[in-house]
């Protein structure tokens, strides 16, 4: 537009001694407008009356950063000489050097009616409509600009960077199709231009088309510099292609190349992708040395704080995430990392509703923000009403089956309190005897959150059972507290009274179960874990079982999920009743295990367990145990899903030692609403401040 303008002053008639201007005019196109202020200003000095040199004058004030002040100077000029074109598309321009996109829009549409074929009218109007991300209208322009000066360079940039913005308008909507095809016509005015190529690789990578981001940034690299923001991007990449140990490689390779180049910004921004690539493999101690050594030199820079932030959301430090996610938005409240990174470290934190308000903020400042939705959807999912479906048939080789359903309803009031009621019929029969046994069991429940990480579980119901002719009716309870009492630390203490319904000869002895039990899981940051439960049982015949599990594994991959460890199990019981259930003084298990879970594809899930080794009854000779479970979980829809199941077992149960299980199941769960109950209000009162 300098360059349209300049041009048409040079072939004004009305120039005045345009020898002596040709230094302003020259300081005009290079951009210097301070001294090209300067010159005119000495310039009208000398000849006051001259409508060039006050036309050259007001634009250089304008264009070196007082734009108000040379929309009064052109306002001026155009009570002098009304209706002249030149000073007329100045003023309108002043309105866009001052962003006044709003003001300006009315003048431009007045002046492409007056002047129809006015190149620089429809231009100016074009990027006024560009600027107010009207992009349609401003292509329809833009287009009709280029009619009149096909080759217009000017034109074609304005057009490039409208199909830029457009573009952004549909990937935010989430038509990536259409924002594709937009970033690929810039090619045909632009070819490779790095513009577009670094959108349409963000645009491969929100998509998760991790083959095209890489083979787009590759087409970048084509200058040093841009070959390390390739890398930068090639690592990101790799990552979401689940290939964290080829993101680092990559990273290791463009911090190398960035330390032979001097570009501040260029070198921070490969410095966080190798120490986020660190995070990602899980080499935290090293991520956690480099990054006290760059606060040295980088202090109060936000990258900074947000490596911090990742490093305590993967080490299970949430807390110090919220604190580095504070220091963000000290320095920029708008910022999409510190609000979106904050909304994500409070629900590690297990503090929801604040989660959800920092979601909420970050939609404020970036709207249909597809994260920022995921996360909120996610949070919905976890609180919205379901209800479960399960089916399950076993059969062992005491011929012995059984049929069971069991239908939960599951009612979050809010993200502090919820109900579940739970119905379960189970069906089962002795095939050799013919012994056959009902039981009907129907709970409530209620579960109340005290405080981030703790939260009170309480089940009451009755189990009404038959066996053959006769039948009973007795209350089942279950209570427990499950928190977190350090970090990486999950501790449950609970009691629960029940009826022994695994056969129908063991119903038909209404045995009652008292429970008490504790169970704890240790998490570490080097892979290893721990899990144990103790359980000490009394029963209604009096005869009392106590129990000991305990579990050291090892995660050998994060995707998919393998662990592998080894199991010891010790069990109990007073009173030795064998001719009517598995009861030894002391029973011993030892077993190794692997347990492998991930995805075939977005919508289906597997996990498939195994676990072998040898049991130990009382001083009877060891003898081989093994046990299996496979299933798969198909996401039909973002409210319902189902899984199938199978698991088998020859490890000592309640019946006996040389017992052998099997179990087939269908597990179904639709969320029946659409939203948590309490969404609504609580979306209200966020917005309002009330929580």
């Amino acid at each position: 537009m300098n360059k349209f303008l300049f041009l048409i002053l040079l072939s004004t008639q009305l120039l005045v001694s345009q020898s002596t201007m040709d230094e302003g005019f020259e300081l005009l196109e290079n951009g210097d407008f301070q001294e090209a202020e300067m010159f005119f200003e000495g310039y009208l000095k000398h000849d006051p009356s001259n409508k060039t040199a006050k036309l050259c004058y007001a634009r250089a004030v304008g264009l070196s950063g007082e734009p108000k002040k040379a929309t009064q100077l052109f306002a001026s000029l155009l009570e002098t000489f009304p209706g002249d074109f030149e000073i007329a598309i100045n003023y309108n321009e002043s309105y866009l050097w001052a962003k006044e996109y709003e003001e300006a829009k009315p003048l431009y549409a007045q002046m492409v009616k007056e002047y129809p074929e006015k190149f620089g009218a429809i231009l100016g109007y074009a990027n006024t409509l560009s600027n107010l991300k009207e992009y349609e209208n401003a292509l329809d322009w833009i287009e009709k600009a280029l009619v009149l000066e096909p080759d217009n360079h000017s034109a074609k940039t304005s057009r490039k960077y409208m199909r830029l913005g457009y573009a952004n308008t549909y990937v935010n909507n989430q038509d990536y199709i259409t924002g594709e095809k937009l970033l690929l016509s810039i090619f045909e005015d632009f070819p490779e231009d790095k513009d577009a190529l670094l959108n349409l690789a963000n645009l491969y990578l929100i998509t998760k088309d991790t083959d095209k981001a890489k083979s787009t940034y590759k087409r970048f690299a084509t200058s040093p510099k841009d070959s390390i923001t390739a890398l930068n991007g090639i690592a990101l990449a790799e990552h979401i292609d689940k290939n964290d140990k080829g993101a680092l490689e990559v990273t290791i390779t463009a911090k190398k190349k960035v330390a032979k180049v001097k570009d501040f910004e260029l070198t921070e921004k490969t410095l966080d992708r190798h120490i986020q690539a660190l995070i990602w493999n899980r080499k935290f101690i090293e991520a956690k040395k480099q990054i006290k050594s760059l606060e040295k030199y980088y202090k109060d820079r936000n990258w900074i704080y947000a490596l911090k932030a990742t490093l305590g959301l993967y080490t299970g430090n949430p807390k110090k995430s919220i604190k580095s996610y504070d220091n963000i938005l000290k320095n920029d409240s708008t910022s999409f990392d510190g609000n979106l990174g904050k909304a994500n470290a409070l629900f590690a934190a297990d503090r929801i509703i604040p989660a959800y308000s920092y979601a909420f903020k970050t939609l404020k400042f970036y709207n249909n923000q597809k994260d920022a939705q995921g996360f909120i959807e996610k949070l919905n999912l976890m609180y919205t009403p379901t209800i479960e479906e399960h089916f399950a048939y076993t059969f062992d080789n005491g011929n012995n089956i059984a049929f069971a359903t069991n239908t939960t309803a599951n009612i979050p009031f809010s993200t502090k309190f919820r109900t579940t009621l739970s119905y379960t019929y189970r069906t089962t029969q002795n095939t050799v005897t013919n012994n056959q046994a009902k039981s009907h069991v129907l709970i409530a429940g209620l579960h109340y959150k005290l405080f981030p990480k703790a939260i009170l579980k309480t089940v009451l119901g009755l189990n009404n059972s038959k066996f053959m002719t006769e039948s009973y009716v007795q209350p089942v309870f279950d209570i427990r507290l499950a928190l977190q009492p350090l970090k990486l630390q999950n501790l449950e203490l609970g009691y629960q009274r029940e009826i022994q319904n695994f056969n129908a000869d063991l119903i038909g002895l209404e045995i009652v179960q008292n429970h008490y039990g504790l169970t704890y899981n240790l998490g570490t940051n080097v892979n290893f874990g721990w899990y144990t439960q103790l359980m000490h049982t009394q029963q209604s015949d009096n005869n009392v079982r106590n129990l000991l599990f305990t579990s050291f594994y090892y995660t050998v991959l994060q995707k998919p999920a393998l662990k592998m460890g080894i199991n010891y199990q010790y069990i109990t019981f007073n009173d030795q009743v064998p001719t009517i259930y598995f009861s030894p003084e002391k029973y011993q298990a030892i077993e190794l295990f692997a347990d492998l879970r991930g995805k075939f594809s977005e919508n289906t899930t597997y996990m498939a367990s195994a676990a072998t080794g040898y049991q130990k009854v009382e001083e009877d000779p060891n003898t081989v145990i093994f046990r299996a479970e496979a299933g798969v979980q198909y996401q039909f829809s973002k409210r319902f899903s189902g899984n199938f199941y199978g698991k088998y077992s020859n490890i000592a149960s309640a019946t006996a030692a040389g017992f052998e299980f099997t179990e087939i199941g269908i597990k179904l769960k639709w969320l029946f609403l659409s939203k948590p109950l309490f969404f609504e209000t609580m979306k209200k009162k966020v917005n309002t401040g009330d929580y």
